[in-house]
């Protein structure tokens, strides 16, 4: 699978990081949406088809991980590479964030400037598996 990353779908409840992130996708070349919260990003994947999405992990209401319960439980988004992004850095938490079905895990908080790059090594690893 050698298909190139374009679509990416950012889900995160504060308003501020999407916006750093989309504009940081942006300019690296990326057609980015934003969600807020998980209910909207279940609805947004669907129509939006995205390449990868990436799902912060605390949010209110349907959180990360029930949210990519979901996701991985719907058809239309089933098989969408999904990077939880999140302040939990300790191994064993990613390795569980893993476990939950997410393809990777992006500790925050991060680098806008690399954020592109960093993405763009997920998803080559993503399209070698």
């Amino acid at each position: 699978m050698n298909k190139k990353l374009k679509r990416v779908l950012s889900v995160d409840d504060d308003e501020d990081i999407r916006t750093i992130i989309s504009m940081a996708l942006e300019i690296g070349g990326y057609e980015v949406r934003t969600c807020s919260s998980g209910e909207q990003a279940v609805d947004s994947s669907i129509a939006f088809k995205p390449d990868l999405i990436l799902l912060d992990v605390m949010m209110p209401g349907l959180d990360g991980p029930e949210t990519l319960k979901k996701l991985l439980s719907t058809p239309e988004t089933s098989k969408i590479p999904i990077v939880f992004m999140t302040a939990k850095s300790q191994s064993f938490e990613i390795v569980e964030l893993k476990q939950m079905g997410a393809f990777d895990a992006i500790t925050k908080p991060f680098d806008p400037m690399t954020l592109p790059k960093l993405i763009n090594d997920i998803w080559e690893r993503y399209t070698k598996t």
